[in-house]
Formats: structure tokens, C-alpha cells, sequence
């Protein structure tokens, strides 16, 4: 039996269906995906300016331990072993959502009186720099609760630099990826709260 040849048009949409049974787009998307939400935030219409009397502060992108640098929540099953809580997805990676998170509450803290750069903006003009590592923003299963650390640097206009950890943890939260969402936002808020009184003073 000789095959009839396949007219051009319908090229493209057997492509498509033969593409389809070799690509795994990683099955159906979540319900829903987890963010950060800055409990402080800066006023409607504030702002600031760079002058020479005015502290700039320059919060850099942060590193992190290879179990934070995807968009899963990461669960401490014991000492030794990791998992990742089922369904619950970050919409960007920890490290960017916190650093987003750290910039706001830093610009609520100041009231206006430092320009908080938070972004890839250059830093040339930075009196302050913010930097450090996230090292935990995930759920302890034995303990069944949630934790926020990062150890953070920061380096005044004379090059001096400063180090101190903050930590947060909420306690009682079910294993579900909606709960442990909303008490990782309420302890990263905390972390950052912290964090940003210690930078601007």
C-alpha cells in the first residue's frame, strides 16, 4: 500500500502533534503560586533623591544554598534529608522575592530620608550597601514550622563592613503549601523588619 503524500498545510499541525508525545511541559500547573507581601510599605507618591546629604542605600542581589535556588519550598525532613513541600511554588526564586520584600520595608522604615535602590540600578552613588546570604526560607517538618535566616553585610560609605544574622520562626503550621505560604510570608516580614531598622541606623 503506497501512502498518499500529506498535503503542506497540514504539516504544521502534524509537527505539533508529534512534538506533543516528545516534550513534557512537567505536567498540569499549580493551583496557585506563592509570593511575598510587604506588611510595611512606603506611602503612595513618596520618593527620594540622591544628594550629598542623604543616605543611599543599595540592597544587592543575595546568595543562597543550592536548596533555595529554585522555585520549590523546601522541607527539612531530618538532619540529613530534603524534600520539597507537594503544590506550593514560588513565583520567583526566594533570594529575588526577599530582596523585593527587604527594599519596600527598607523604604517604609526610612520615611523617605534614604533613596533605597533595590533593584539592578547602579550603585555608584551608594553610602550604604546591603548584601548577605538568604540561607533558610523553607518548612522544618519534625518541629512543624516554618523559619526565615539570613546572615547580612553591610558596608557604610568608608568601606567598613558589618555582619549579623536574623531569624524567625512560626510554629504549628500544617504541611499544606497554602498555610506554610502565609506564615513564611508573616516570618520573612519579621526577618526584614529587623534587618531594615539595623540598616538605616
Amino acid at each position: 500500500m503506497i501512502a498518499k503524500p500529506v498535503p503542506r498545510s497540514a504539516l504544521p499541525a502534524l509537527m505539533a502533534l508529534a512534538l506533543a508525545g516528545c516534550i513534557s511541559l512537567g505536567g498540569p500547573p499549580p493551583e496557585s503560586l506563592l509570593t511575598l507581601s510587604p506588611i510595611a510599605h512606603a506611602p503612595a507618591g513618596s520618593g527620594a533623591t540622591a544628594a550629598p546629604d542623604r543616605k543611599v542605600i543599595a540592597v544587592l542581589a543575595l546568595d543562597t544554598p543550592a536548596k533555595l535556588d529554585v522555585l520549590r519550598v523546601p522541607v527539612q525532613v531530618t538532619d540529613t534529608e530534603l524534600a520539597y513541600l507537594k503544590q506550593a511554588f514560588w513565583v520567583e526564586k526566594p533570594a529575588r522575592l526577599f530582596r523585593q520584600l527587604l527594599g519596600e520595608t527598607l523604604r517604609a522604615k526610612s520615611g523617605g530620608a534614604a533613596l533605597v535602590l533595590d533593584g539592578d540600578e547602579t550603585v555608584a552613588l551608594a553610602t550604604t550597601t546591603l548584601r548577605g546570604t538568604l540561607i533558610d526560607m523553607g518548612y522544618d517538618a519534625p518541629s512543624r514550622s516554618v523559619v526565615v535566616r539570613y546572615d547580612a553585610i553591610r558596608v557604610d560609605s568608608q568601606g567598613n563592613a558589618t555582619t549579623r544574622r536574623f531569624e524567625a520562626r512560626e510554629s504549628g503550621v500544617p504541611a499544606q503549601a497554602r498555610s506554610v505560604g502565609a506564615a513564611l510570608n508573616r516570618v520573612a516580614n519579621t526577618v526584614a523588619g529587623e534587618a531594615a531598622e539595623w540598616a538605616v541606623n
